[in-house]
């Protein structure tokens, strides 16, 4: 599908030369996100993408949110690609005044997006070690850097795209647990040890030749490292309640997503980091089913209802690990099919 784009989209490819004046240029809408618009431009012999934040994400609920978080985003890729150049797409332009920049274009024949081949049940241990090995290797390079800490003390802004929407949201609908989300977000907001990407997805993940290409970091914040490593591993313990024939394989990369990227932690004590993950992850959990974001793939009331239970329950009694989380998930999970649906009902 073509459209016409907004004129300050075709004023931007023409003032960073990206495009001549004589040239046609194609724009297709891309599906992505619910916080920005996203546009791939086809131009004689070459395409590239255009990323533009939204003041308000297309979520039901009212979240608004600071369009400077595109500055944050071309940041944080700038400092991936001095690190990881192939886990990140080549950067080509950036209008902080607008909101806008430009990047290669990754087809998706060659870049597959790791939820889709989730969803599919293609469930590789090799790719969740991949992932876990970029992102550590991220989050070591960035520890205990006080340049990156001043530039990207963007707190409000990830108060505004996670500690809001997860957190403080989730607790407002589940009363009796207000206090422990409140602690938790207390808790991340005041970790300030390494740079976060702050929504490290299977729908951010590209599954390239080289590796994976991390993508949308625009909540990127100098904070807790434990909440990306969560966050990551909350959503392959949501497929495996959806995927219950690649339930095993699923929580396996998991785990070895998880002890690859403990390989690179040398900034803290690895206990200290797995007991943050370790209570992160049923609060991530249940902010997908009940917080301003949930995940669009649990349809079906008893999959929201077992997600409540089995996270309230490490909520109230949490891991020290996240072997012990991915334990106990998978024990829930097992007692949950035993059941049945009639004595689910």
């Amino acid at each position: 599908m073509s459209a016409a784009p907004e004129p300050a989209l075709t004023d931007f490819l023409l003032a960073q030369e990206l495009a001549a004046p004589d040239e046609t240029a194609l724009w297709t809408p891309l599906a992505g996100g619910v916080s920005s618009d996203l546009w791939r431009v086809d131009l004689p012999g070459r395409s590239l993408c255009v990323k533009r934040a939204l003041a308000k994400l297309k979520v039901a609920a009212d979240w608004q949110a600071p369009v400077s978080r595109n500055a944050t985003e071309w940041a944080w890729m700038r400092f991936a690609v001095r690190h990881r150049p192939d886990s990140v797409p080549r950067l080509l332009a950036h209008d902080p005044e607008a909101g806008l920049f430009a990047m290669d274009y990754l087809p998706p024949r060659d870049y597959p997006v790791w939820k889709a081949q989730l969803l599919a049940g293609d469930v590789r241990r090799e790719t969740a070690m991949a992932v876990g090995e970029v992102l550590g290797t991220l989050h070591a390079a960035s520890a205990g850097d006080d340049t990156l800490a001043e530039l990207f003390a963007t707190d409000t802004n990830f108060h505004a795209l996670r500690i809001e929407p997860y957190l403080l949201a989730t607790a407002a609908a589940h009363p009796g647990l207000s206090e422990v989300f409140q602690s938790l977000a207390d808790r991340t907001a005041a970790t300030h040890l390494a740079l976060v990407h702050g929504d490290v997805s299977p729908k951010n993940i590209l599954v390239g030749p080289s590796g994976p290409v991390l993508l949308d970091a625009e909540c990127a914040w100098y904070g807790d490292p434990a909440f990306d490593l969560a966050f990551c591993v909350s959503h392959l313990l949501l497929k495996s309640l959806l995927l219950s024939e690649r339930r095993d394989a699923l929580l396996q990369s998991g785990g070895d997503l998880c002890a690859q990227y403990l390989r690179h932690v040398g900034w803290e004590p690895q206990a200290a980091l797995q007991e943050r993950v370790a209570a992160l992850l049923p609060a991530l959990l249940l902010a997908r089913v009940d917080g301003k974001s949930p995940v669009e793939y649990l349809t079906e009331e008893s999959q929201k209802a077992f997600v409540r239970k089995v996270a309230a329950a490490l909520l109230r009694a949490p891991g020290r690990t996240v072997e012990e989380v991915l334990e106990h998930w998978r024990w829930a999970l097992e007692q949950h099919v035993a059941q049945g649906p009639a004595q689910r009902a």
